[in-house]
């Protein structure tokens, strides 16, 4: 069974920083793209940031600039830097790992973290 689990957020004055942390745990042989999306109250969820084994990114353009992605393969581990946050920045941010194989040939299945909250004052 694969688990991801969150850590980082928390309640930051707007201007202030946080890095969330995202760690996959499990019989883990593979995992294409992990990355973050996040949910407003009243808001659907969006898309944050995420990034490819290889380490190719792609960033909501509300975030270009003040959050950065990463990720540590050998730990399966996801991480976001978020500089510059704004009060629009409050949301639930969920970790989300795409296509995750237990084994070489395994059927691939996506994952998703439980959320932490992120709260920017102003």
């Amino acid at each position: 069974q694969v688990q991801l689990v969150e850590s980082g957020g928390g309640l930051v004055q707007a201007g202030g920083s946080l890095r969330l942390s995202c760690a996959a745990s499990g019989s883990i042989f593979s995992i294409n793209a992990m990355g973050w999306y996040r949910q407003a109250p009243g808001k659907q969820r969006e898309l944050v940031a995420d990034i490819t084994s290889g380490g190719s990114t792609n960033y909501a353009d509300s975030v270009k600039g003040r959050f950065t992605i990463s990720r540590d393969n050998a730990k399966n581990t996801v991480y976001l830097q978020m500089n510059s946050l704004k009060p629009e920045d409050t949301a639930v941010y969920y970790c989300y790992a795409e296509k995750v194989r237990t084994t070489l040939w395994g059927t691939p299945h996506d994952y998703w973290g439980q959320g932490t909250q992120v709260t920017v004052s102003s």
